[in-house]
């Protein structure tokens, strides 16, 4: 596990966003949720969908706040239309 977390880490620093979806996935796990959703609005910058909708729960349970969420859909929509 530690050096699949390893290679995560290394990609996620490299610009995918598929590596920032999971890795805030695996701090959501260890109940580090300022951490995830930090990851998945980097993800969510870099156009990945799924960290969008990820965020719009969060937004709904109060862990993201309306200006975060906001920011985190203009850059996502800025990534996809570039």
């Amino acid at each position: 596990e530690k050096k699949g977390l390893y290679y995560l880490e290394e990609a996620a620093i490299a610009g995918h966003p598929r590596a920032r979806f999971f890795l805030g996935s695996f701090e959501l796990k260890s109940k580090r949720h300022d951490r995830a959703v930090k990851h998945w609005i980097i993800a969510a910058k870099l156009g990945l969908d799924g960290s969008i909708r990820v965020l719009k729960q969060c937004y709904k349970g109060g862990l993201v706040s309306k200006e975060e969420f906001a920011a985190a859909l203009r850059a996502h929509q800025a990534a996809v239309d570039a």
